[in-house]
């Protein structure tokens, strides 16, 4: 009974064509429109709440919410946290997950990134060699991030930008908190320049290498043992 009413207001907000941000009926209205109650009612709008597909604004009332991928990135987080304390393998499999939806995109890429993003992505590539030349000799994880973003947004999908930044967020904060990754920051500059010479060649074939040796450094570095402290 819940889940018949969550999906009925979900098709009441698809065949609304209401955007994000927009008005829901109130709760006296959607009681009468369901043929519901209103604990009913409540107990659904928390629940899509809960998925980002409602927003309640107590005293204002309920909004389309933004729609988010933030409940799947909780959801890949506590996944791997909880896969991880179980023994499983939880952070090398989001990031096979990860790498299987940049090197299926890569090809796309190749000689079709626009002549602003390509000027952004040498500058990230000389931030890196400048980080990695630093006293801390590492490439700043807000660099590497943005590196990655700039390369796929010529696609112009908005959707897959949303997924690669959850893929993103959940792997970097479960590997903060749980795996001490070593980093050799000339290998990672060397490979991203690399990935960016590919794509501006046009040689999909070579962009699609790059990315691999890319990943598969990063796959050898989660298995590399990492000293402990006292």
């Amino acid at each position: 009974m819940a889940r018949d009413i969550q999906e009925r207001i979900k098709k009441l907000i698809i065949d609304s064509r209401l955007p994000s941000g927009a008005s829901l009926p109130t709760e006296p209205e959607l009681m009468e429109r369901l043929g519901v109650s209103r604990n009913s009612v409540r107990e659904a709008l928390k629940a899509l709440q809960a998925m980002g597909i409602v927003e309640i604004r107590h005293g204002f009332g309920t909004y389309v919410g933004p729609m988010s991928v933030a409940p799947m990135i909780e959801g890949l987080t506590f996944r791997t946290v909880a896969g991880h304390y179980r023994g499983e393998d939880s952070l090398l499999q989001l990031l096979e997950l990860r790498e299987a939806v940049e090197t299926g995109l890569i090809a796309r890429l190749a000689g079709r990134v626009p002549k602003a993003d390509l000027a952004e992505l040498d500058a990230l590539v000389d931030r890196m060699d400048a980080e990695a030349a630093s006293p801390e000799r590492a490439v700043r994880a807000e660099t590497d991030r943005a590196f990655h973003a700039a390369l796929y947004r010529g696609l112009g999908n908005l959707l897959l930008g949303e997924v690669l930044e959850a893929f993103w967020d959940a792997f970097h904060k479960v590997r903060t908190d749980l795996v001490d990754v070593p980093q050799d920051p000339k290998v990672t500059c060397r490979q991203h320049r690399e990935i960016l010479e590919a794509v501006r060649s046009g040689d999909a074939v070579r962009a699609e290498q790059a990315i691999r040796e890319h990943f598969g450094n990063i796959r050898t570095r989660l298995g590399s043992p990492v000293p402990t402290d006292t």
